[in-house]
């Protein structure tokens, strides 16, 4: 499959508007896969050989594998456009193809120490730490290492719990690959355009027959969070994709720790109103507090 914003969905690590305007440059046409095989070996502008052979086992997804993920190493990887902006981070269209075939992904990328900005970080990774306590004095002091060592923090948050959501059965993008601050996802498309994004929950009209459905998958995803002892924490219909029947997570990075956390049901409890408020504005009433003390069940 594949996904978009996916990393991202908006509101959350990202912005609406600046989603919004950022969904408007994606700009991209249906091609054949862009495979470069000149004769000095070099790709092209705006494209890489693929990043894949050089990963080490352990900064890949799980197996099996999905089939239409590509492992070759004379791979191509093109860049077609941005998908999403944030305030850590920004999300953009990769195409990886071979002569054969393609796939379309998405890459999640940390921005430079110059440029990230991690302003309400702090309350998300409360019980999170760095080994080294010169790193957690540089991140308290916001200094350029910091913001370094906090930008790949915030990477391998992101990649650890996509594998713990992935693998547990939560529906989030397949994580492909890690690479520093690059993390590599299913593409999750619009299945009536495999090249255009799937859309976010929030686009969707008060009419649109497939909501009860989409609510029961929704809490079955809480569920399974609250299983594993996190919360999203920052989950609304703008961090929530819907490719044609099927529910999509997005933008795991500032998943909190129910326990570890000290706001973390607080995360929680917000998490809900957040759904049941959008929801029940669609014409589908559901009452956050008893949403929130079912979930309690699934955590103790």
């Amino acid at each position: 499959m594949h996904f978009p914003a996916g990393l991202e969905a908006a509101n959350s690590p990202l912005i609406a508007a600046a989603s919004t305007d950022a969904d408007q440059q994606l700009k991209f046409s249906k091609h054949k896969p862009v495979w470069n095989d000149s004769e000095t070996g070099d790709p092209a502008n705006g494209q890489r050989y693929s990043t894949w052979p050089f990963i080490e086992k352990g900064l890949r997804g799980p197996k099996p594998y999905p089939h239409w993920l590509i492992e070759e190493a004379a791979a191509i990887d093109t860049e077609l456009g941005i998908l999403k902006t944030g305030k850590e981070g920004d999300v953009f269209l990769l195409e990886r193809a071979t002569e054969d075939r393609s796939s379309l992904l998405a890459a999640k990328r940390y921005r430079s120490r110059e440029q990230m900005q991690f302003s309400r970080s702090q309350s998300y990774s409360d019980g999170r730490s760095a080994r080294r306590s010169r790193d957690n004095r540089a991140i308290r002091n916001s200094s350029a290492y910091g913001k370094q060592i906090a930008a790949l923090q915030w990477a391998n948050a992101e990649w650890s719990y996509l594998l713990r959501c992935y693998e547990a059965g939560i529906p989030v993008p397949y994580p492909v690959q890690i690479d520093g601050t690059e993390i590599l996802m299913e593409f999750i498309a619009d299945p009536d355009d495999q090249h255009a994004a799937a859309p976010r929950l929030q686009q969707l009209s008060r009419f649109d027959p497939r909501l009860p459905s989409l609510w029961d998958q929704l809490t079955g995803a809480l569920e399974k969070f609250a299983g594993l002892g996190i919360a999203h924490g920052d989950l609304s219909a703008y961090n929530i994709l819907v490719s044609g029947e099927r529910l999509v997570v997005i933008d795991v990075p500032q998943c909190v720790d129910l326990a570890g956390n000290p706001n973390g049901l607080d995360f929680l409890h917000r998490d809900c109103v957040n759904l049941c408020d959008w929801f029940t504005s669609k014409g589908l009433p559901n009452d956050p507090d008893e949403l929130f003390s079912s979930l309690m069940s699934y955590l103790f």
